[in-house]
């Protein structure tokens, strides 16, 4: 804005104090501005802009009905928040969003008070918001606690737990359930938000206990009939007799772009209720920016892009995407094996199995967001000799874990598990980082861990893991495109459990698992220009590791480095294990390292920024290799 430009209604509202000051005839085009400026402020940055832009009207009568932040707003998954940012003291920083230093791209408590619990993962809020209402109860509060869960995060089991145990504990809050899909009822226009305002009034309330009472009073044949009766109607205009049931008291469907609607009825919830309530509102994804409503995915995650035209900027591409990789690789084994089939968790695109879908739509499954199903579901398949193929990113596999034990490791039944966004994966920042399932699952019996260090490799993992039959396996890739290597025809079984040798050398030995072999491979170059000679090796399985490999690089080299995209407790600490016990480190001489991803939830950047940060570039490498052998004045400066 230049000192010609005249102050917006936008500009007028730092916090959610200055909004609650305006008039309600201010709020629609308040309203319109906030969904501009979310627009063109994911235009720089990208983001999640989809569901944003459904839920400004959501936005700016939460804000001004509730006294935030002392009443609490819970933002499931946190997708949605970006109007609530700049709303809440961040506009001045929203065209920073997940870029290095700038604001989270989900809602963070570090950030600002008005974010009450950081999210990122589907179906929280509800339990996060049960829990700060019983703190409230028992401190002996009056604030309100409100949780917006989408429709889509409502096909999660957690969040029916959440409702039972709220309609148990009957305290105090206020579900919003935003059906952005019409998934469960289309709103009917001025009679349902009439019948959304009776139902949410004093009279209404008054009459129905009334009721309540009377019919307690008649024979209990009658008094069931009555109950029944009620309990029917209500839920033939609007459907809540699932939410009733679990305790809460519904209300809706209710037109979440009216703002003559939502007013009245969050006024009538904060004030008129005494226990849980449920509030179904109706929104529309992308809603008033036409290219995002014209999109089949509504503009839900979007790189930057033209805001006039709404074309997106593409990065020129020099290799396939590693998701892309394994979709066609699975394809091209099913074709030849009808027992193979795919099972996801409500991410049929992000890890390719819309590719899968297209090709066998009745061997392809969406779940819904609900790994810990989708992990035994799979399970189950596998008893009856199918090949389930379970594409899950490697944050929400960490969801599944006691089925991955219970269901299909103690049962050592062959599951397949794709993970993918495995290791660091930038923009998304901490809470999507593939960090620890290379430990969570080298620590069970029976499972088989592969990580692919190109896309090549990933064809034959994905080969590799279609023929074992053994057992469970897992293969792990990242985010992002390949490396460019030349691409096999088909791919080839590997033999479990072995590695390879990529370049021979005789001091140091760099023993890579994943992704970082190049990183190695550019390493030993920088080592060979300082007179070093290196051997690089990718491991290719981290369980179970190349014994063989590992006791020949220990005994030949004065340094062995371990490195991998992972936490401690991976890859790395199944080497330290084999050379432990065979007492390689008690006779002297071998300098071990193992490279790992530090023990701090690594904030979101570009990935090569964040490799580097975390010590695992070709720099890192060279530096350990000389810390270890006692040279690191050699390591200032050495890498341009």
């Amino acid at each position: 804005m230049t000192n010609n430009q005249p102050l917006t209604l936008l500009d007028r509202v730092k916090t959610p104090e200055d909004l609650r000051k305006l008039p309600v005839s201010d709020l629609r085009r308040l309203a319109d501005e906030l969904r501009l400026e979310t627009i063109d402020a994911v235009s720089v940055t990208g983001g999640h802009l989809g569901a944003g832009l459904g839920v400004v009207e959501l936005t700016v009568a939460l804000h001004y009905v509730f006294d935030t932040p002392r009443d609490r707003i819970i933002w499931d998954v946190g997708h949605q928040a970006y109007p609530h940012k700049i709303l809440t003291g961040r506009r001045d920083r929203i065209r920073t969003l997940r870029q290095a230093g700038g604001l989270s791209g989900f809602t963070r408590r570090a950030e600002s008070e008005y974010d009450p619990f950081g999210a990122a993962h589907a179906s929280t809020s509800i339990s996060a918001g049960l829990g700060m209402a019983v703190a409230r109860d028992l401190s002996g509060g009056k604030n309100n606690v409100v949780a917006v869960i989408g429709d889509g995060a409502m096909s999660a089991g957690m969040a029916y737990e959440a409702l039972n145990n709220a309609g148990h504990l009957h305290s105090r809050m206020i579900v919003i359930l935003n059906d952005n899909d019409m998934s469960i009822a289309p709103p009917t226009g001025a009679m349902s938000a009439y019948l959304a305002r009776l139902v949410t009034g004093r009279t209404y309330q008054t009459m129905r206990e009334a009721a309540k009472q009377l019919a307690a009073l008649l024979p209990r044949t009658l008094y069931e009939k009555a109950r029944r009766t009620e309990e029917f109607a209500r839920g033939f205009f609007t459907g809540g007799t699932l939410f009733e049931e679990l305790g809460f008291y519904y209300v809706g469907p209710i037109d979440g772009h009216n703002l003559d609607h939502l007013l009245p009825v969050l006024c009538n919830v904060r004030d008129k209720h005494k226990g849980p309530v449920l509030l179904h509102v109706v929104t529309k994804q992308g809603k008033g920016y036409p290219p995002a409503e014209a999109s089949a995915d509504k503009y839900h995650g979007v790189n930057t892009f033209d805001v006039v035209t709404g074309a997106q900027s593409k990065p020129k591409a020099n290799a396939p995407s590693y998701t892309r990789v394994f979709a066609e690789s699975l394809v091209a084994e099913a074709r030849r094996d009808d027992k193979i089939v795919a099972v996801t968790a409500a991410m049929p695109s992000g890890t390719g199995l819309d590719l899968f879908g297209q090709a066998f739509p009745k061997r392809t499954f969406d779940v819904g967001i609900a790994e810990q199903h989708a992990v035994t579901f799979a399970a189950g398949l596998a008893t009856e000799g199918y090949k389930p193929f379970c594409a899950i990113y490697s944050t929400f596999l960490q969801r599944g874990y006691d089925q991955l034990i219970h269901d299909v490791a103690i049962q050592n039944l062959p599951v397949r598990f794709a993970i993918d966004r495995a290791g660091l994966v930038g923009a998304d920042g901490a809470t999507h980082a593939g960090a620890f399932d290379v430990a969570y699952l080298g620590c069970l019996p029976n499972m088989t861990i592969m990580a692919a260090a190109d896309e090549a490799e990933l064809v034959h993992m994905v080969a590799t893991a279609a023929a074992h039959d053994s057992g469970p396996i897992a293969l792990r890739y990242p985010r992002g495109d390949g490396v460019g290597v030349e691409m096999p025809e088909r791919g080839q079984v590997l033999p479990i459990g072995k590695g390879r040798v990529l370049r021979r050398g005789a001091q140091i030995a760099i023993l890579s698992l994943g992704t970082r072999l190049a990183e190695a491979l550019k390493a030993a170059e920088y080592l060979a220009a300082r007179g070093l000679s290196t051997t690089v090796a990718d491991a290719r399985f981290a369980k179970p590791i190349d014994v063989d490999l590992v006791r020949e690089l220990a005994a030949n080299h004065e340094v062995l480095i371990t490195i991998e995209e992972g936490s401690i407790g991976g890859f790395g600490s199944q080497v330290m294990q084999l050379l432990t016990d065979d007492g390689a480190l008690d006779r002297g001489g071998l300098k071990l390292r193992a490279m790992i991803l530090p023990d701090v939830f690594l904030d979101h950047d570009k990935p090569e920024r964040m490799y580097a940060q975390a010590g695992l570039d070709a720099q890192g490498i060279v530096k350990k290799a000389l810390d270890a052998l006692g040279r690191s004045d050699e390591s200032r400066g050495m890498i341009a």
